[in-house]
């Protein structure tokens, strides 16, 4: 072997983004920025909107979570972690009512790690708070790599444990059957390498949400424990101009695409959607492969075909 091994350098942030709000907010709010952002933590992040106030205050940015529609507020600090902006992002979630907190700075101190690791593990299952370090790589003089590093993140099973208590026991167990079912799916296709957009974090729900290029639009894959069955589809949740124009090219993309589609535009809703669905009992574990197997292939072509349609 001949090749020899480039130096990894780490980049100080003000050397690109020397002003906070003008610079790093406002790159942190374009779409390809923001999806690395959702692809690190596992949420997707959408209708992101810069400098919202709040009151007398204004937070870096505001989000939804497009798989449960809670508000997100994400506040950035290009320096140490302070007191100040640990009381800030209180502030600012109870003003905006936002369930999930993301905190992107510099670099953590220990009081201020410890404190966002007690607010996730004291506070409400509603409640979800992120402490992310920023951080710039280069290699050689290659272009600089932003690389959102998670320091403190909420404790899923704790939380989905928190939420289910007090329901009963079979509904618990059907939560909790569904969260180790969509883990091992990120999993298998980790395994095998796929092209679709994994990013979000497994959730105890009979639905799983991926990206592919428009935020019209979103493939779901769904498991339905009371009828055994799973589907994939692709949802779009309000642009009816959008179905309109998949359902132009219907033919196109049905010949093109080798699954059977279910076609449903939902007259009189604003939501519609475009399906594959097949017999699936998720509480015979042993057949987990197979059923992963069928939902990344089927969401990859799905993917690639109405990809070329946006």
């Amino acid at each position: 072997m001949t090749q020899t091994l480039a130096t990894l350098k780490k980049i100080d942030l003000r050397s690109f983004w020397s002003h906070e709000a003008l610079d790093f907010t406002q790159w942190l709010s374009k779409e390809e920025n923001i999806q690395l952002l959702s692809d690190e933590i596992g949420i997707s992040l959408i209708d992101v909107r810069p400098e919202e106030a709040i009151g007398r205050y204004n937070v870096d940015l505001v989000a939804i979570d497009e798989d449960s529609g809670k508000k997100i507020i994400i506040e950035n600090q290009l320096e140490y972690t302070d007191h100040k902006h640990l009381g800030q992002i209180i502030t600012y979630a109870s003003g905006y009512n936002a369930s999930i907190i993301i905190w992107i700075v510099k670099d953590v101190r220990e009081e201020h790690q410890k404190a966002i690791e007690w607010l996730n593990n004291n506070t409400s299952s509603n409640l979800s708070f992120f402490l992310i370090r920023m951080e710039l790589w280069q290699i050689g003089d290659s272009p600089y790599a932003p690389k959102f590093h998670i320091v403190v993140e909420p404790n899923d099973w704790a939380k989905e444990i928190q939420q289910s208590h007090g329901e009963s026991k079979e509904l618990t167990e059907t939560k909790l059957t569904q969260l180790e079912f969509w883990q091992q799916f990120i999993d298998y296709t980790k395994e095998h390498n796929t092209a679709l957009r994994i990013g979000r974090k497994a959730r105890a729900q009979h639905w799983y949400n991926i990206s592919f290029g428009t935020s019209d639009a979103h493939i779901s894959l769904t498991v339905s424990t009371r009828e055994n069955l799973m589907a994939c589809s692709i949802y779009i949740p309000k642009s009816q101009e959008l179905y309109q124009k998949f359902e132009s090219s219907r033919e196109l993309i049905q010949s093109n695409i080798d699954i059977d589609l279910e076609w449903m535009a939902l007259d009189g809703k604003l939501a519609s959607r475009i399906k594959a669905e097949r017999a699936a009992d998720i509480g015979d574990e042993e057949k987990w492969p197979e059923y992963f197997s069928w939902l990344m292939k089927t969401a990859e072509q799905m993917a690639k075909e109405f990809g070329k349609h946006l």
